[in-house]
């Protein structure tokens, strides 16, 4: 996050960091959410099928291993949304089922998912969180960042000397004022809107930015609109519905 501030640790609780492992040592590579204890949400450019990922759980500083309140989970398997499109980053979404279910606590919760087909009001606050580098490439953030990002709605963000043509209904742009931003590393990471009756909402996954920086004025990031793929989430995780019993709320 560019221009953001550190997180009060753990008040993101649902944020993950999805590392994979080159060289015998595990790296951070995306954001994502936990949605339930066995699923997080992520961006699909953020998965390769060539690598091993874990997913961090209940973290705020990255560079401390064994840090309270957190843990590492395997991953059991990845779907990615087949109608992904790297070229275009059309339906930038991806789903990993865990290889257990994590026991929630004061650290680890599960954002809230949107409701179906919902938008959100031109300048809603929302705020981006992760790790990802601090400037256009800068270092990425040892601690969790969050920055403010009002939503910006498809009319204005679908303007030509915004981001035009590229930035269909299904996705969300939130920011743009060239101060405060997501960057690379914060990708797959959420959106996170709180509603009026206090619940946090995974509005929007870090999809993409411009190529000329990451606080580029009138080039908000682009985030997956999750309210866009709520049925595809659901179909999703029920195919892994048989193992619902063991969900310990």
């Amino acid at each position: 996050v560019v221009g953001g501030e550190d997180a009060r640790p753990h008040s993101w609780p649902w944020q993950i960091s999805l590392q994979y492992l080159k060289n015998d040592t595990w790296r951070h590579t995306c954001g994502g959410t936990l949605i339930a204890s066995n699923f997080v949400l992520t961006a699909a450019h953020c998965i390769s099928n060539t690598r091993t990922y874990r997913v961090a759980v209940g973290k705020n500083n990255l560079e401390v291993e064994d840090e309270e309140g957190s843990l590492f989970v395997g991953v059991d398997t990845i779907h990615v949304h087949k109608r992904w499109n790297a070229l275009l980053l059309r339906n930038d979404i991806a789903l990993i089922k865990l290889a257990e279910h994590v026991e929630l606590s004061d650290t680890i919760q599960v954002a809230c998912l949107p409701e179906k087909d919902s938008l959100l009001p031109k300048d809603y606050p929302c705020y981006v969180t992760g790790w990802g580098r601090l400037w256009t490439n800068g270092p990425i953030a040892d601690k969790l960042q969050q920055g403010l990002q009002p939503v910006v709605d498809h009319a204005t963000c679908s303007r030509i000397d915004w981001w035009g043509f590229r930035v269909k209904k299904t996705m969300v742009c939130a920011g743009g004022d060239g101060v405060i931003s997501a960057c690379n590393g914060d990708s797959g990471g959420p959106l996170n809107c709180q509603l009026e009756n206090g619940s946090w909402e995974v509005f929007g996954i870090v999809s993409f930015g411009s190529r000329r920086g990451c606080n580029t004025r009138k080039k908000p990031v682009v985030y997956t609109r999750v309210s866009a793929y709520i049925d595809w989430i659901n179909e999703k995780m029920q195919l892994h519905h048989h193992h619902h019993h063991h969900h310990h709320h």
